[in-house]
């Protein structure tokens, strides 16, 4: 591809175009802190730090990877409404794995929003039109066991 695979400057790359204000680096740096490689030695608060500066340009997959850091209580205080709050933000985008996180939170009904199966259903399915296979896992359980459908085997 032209150059020598390197993450260490990968990473540089990224930050210069991050301090620039360009929100899918600035969403780059921040998978490379949480997950601790690339370069980077594994920082929860700096991967929030990154994932919210890309999240406030309504960048989905920072929107949505910021919902799982307050989901999890990962570099900031554990939060499900804070989460459901960024995952809709990023759903409303067109987020398929956001998407997911929130039909979750409505099965489920205790993670910052009231159970809903209806709601659950909604979200599923546009995530599983997206091809997003737990969406679709999710969906199948939900038609096979009657929540928020009709049951039908």
């Amino acid at each position: 591809h032209g150059v020598e695979q390197s993450y260490e400057t990968a990473v540089e790359w990224y930050r210069r175009a991050a301090d620039q204000g360009d929100a899918k680096a600035q969403y780059n740096l921040g998978v490379c802190y949480q997950n601790g490689h690339h370069g980077v030695e594994q920082n929860g608060d700096l991967a929030v730090e990154w994932f919210r500066r890309a999240a406030d340009q309504d960048y989905a997959d920072a929107q949505c990877n910021l919902g799982e850091c307050y989901y999890n209580g990962h570099g900031v205080e554990q939060s499900y409404e804070t989460a459901v709050e960024w995952y809709r933000r990023a759903a409303d985008q067109g987020d398929a794995k956001a998407q997911y996180n929130l039909g979750v939170c409505y099965q489920n009904g205790h993670h910052g929003v009231e159970q809903n199966g209806d709601l659950a259903v909604e979200w599923f399915r546009r995530a599983a039109d997206q091809d997003y296979a737990d969406a679709q896992c999710n969906l199948g359980e939900c038609y096979y066991n009657g929540h928020g459908v009709e049951q039908s085997y």
